[in-house]
């Protein structure tokens, strides 16, 4: 029999896409990018913004606490661009 909430877990497992990493780094602790099918998301870890950045993103406007200001490099559009391509395949607008 399955343990409990292991179905749940695939299933989230399963709506989330790896799309690419950056492809100048060793492959772990570096960008990547998503999709998350289900929430119809792209996910997108990056490098944390420092002080500095941030301060210059605020003169925009404030940054809530459930949001997060993340760096990725400018290589990385091509995996940004191919997960634009999968997310706009959903069909949500």
């Amino acid at each position: 029999m399955e343990p409990i909430g292991t179905h749940e877990k695939a299933a989230t497992i399963m709506a989330l896409r790896f799309i690419a990493k950056d492809p100048n780094t060793n492959g772990a602790q570096c960008p990547t990018a998503w999709v998350d099918d289900e929430a119809e998301e792209i996910v997108i870890q990056g490098w944390s913004a420092g002080q500095e950045l941030l301060d210059r993103c605020r003169e925009s406007g404030p940054i809530p606490a459930t949001e997060a200001v993340v760096r990725v490099p400018i290589r990385m559009v091509p995996a940004l661009r191919k997960a634009c391509d999968v997310a706009d395949r959903l069909g949500v607008h």
